[in-house]
C-alpha cells in the first residue's frame, strides 16, 4: 500500500503532462492545463498532499519520502520559478545518487548497512551478504540515476516515459533480482511436533 500512496504524485504529473495543453477558466482567471509546467505544479501540489497526509497519520515519514519531497519541492519549485524543465530533469538523478549516498554512508556511520536496517526485522542473514546486498542498493541507485539523467538529456521526447514506466520497471526487476538472490539464504523454520 506504502508503495501505491508514494506512486500518486507521479501517476499525476503524467496523466497531466501527457494532456494536450488547453487553457482552463477557473474564477475569472485563465490556467494553462496540459504539458510539462501544469504537471510540474500538479506533481508538487499532490506531493505536498500526499505526503503531508502521511505526515498528519503516522506523525512522521520516513527518510526516503522526506527525500523525495524536499526533491520533488526544490527541482519542482525552480522549473516552475525559471519555466524551464532542466531542473525537473535534475530531480530523479540527484534523489537517486541520495538514495545511493545514504547506502554508501551507512558502510562508515552506524553499527550496520541500511539495507539491514531496513530489511534485518523479515530476514536474518549473515553480516558478509548485507554488506553485498547494501553494495548491490549502491550501484542500481547510481545506475537508476545516471539512466534517468542520459534519457533526460539525450531522449527528452520519452523522457516522463522513461522516468515513469523505465524507472518503475528496472526496480521491479531489481527487486525480483533481490529476491532470488536472497532464496538462497532463507530457510523454513523448523516446526517443533511436540509444541502446541
Amino acid at each position: 500500500m506504502k508503495q501505491f500512496i508514494d506512486f500518486i504524485p507521479l501517476l499525476l504529473f503524467f496523466i497531466v503532462f501527457k494532456l494536450e495543453p488547453r487553457d482552463i477558466e477557473l474564477a475569472g482567471h485563465v490556467i494553462s492545463f496540459g504539458g510539462i509546467f501544469s504537471a510540474t505544479a500538479i506533481l508538487v501540489i499532490s506531493s505536498v498532499l500526499v505526503y503531508g497526509s502521511l505526515f498528519l497519520a503516522h506523525r512522521r515519514l520516513e527518510k526516503s519520502q522526506w527525500i523525495t519531497l524536499v526533491g520533488c519541492l526544490f527541482f519542482g519549485g525552480l522549473t516552475l520559478a525559471f519555466h524551464s524543465e532542466t531542473f525537473l530533469k535534475w530531480k530523479a538523478p540527484v534523489v537517486n545518487w541520495l538514495f545511493a549516498l545514504g547506502f554508501a554512508g551507512s558502510h562508515f556511520i552506524g553499527e550496520q548497512p541500511l539495507i539491514k536496517r531496513v530489511m534485518g526485522h523479515a530476514v536474518s542473514l549473515p553480516d558478509r551478504i548485507w554488506t553485498r546486498l547494501n553494495i548491490a542498493w549502491i550501484v542500481f541507485f547510481l545506475f537508476l540515476g545516471t539512466s534517468n539523467l542520459f534519457v533526460a538529456f539525450n531522449f527528452p521526447s520519452i523522457w516522463v516515459d522513461f522516468k515513469v514506466f523505465g524507472s518503475l520497471g528496472m526496480t521491479v526487476l531489481f527487486l525480483i533480482g533481490q529476491g532470488i538472490f536472497l532464496s538462497r539464504y532463507m530457510q523454513d523454520t523448523p516446526v517443533n511436533p511436540n509444541k502446541e
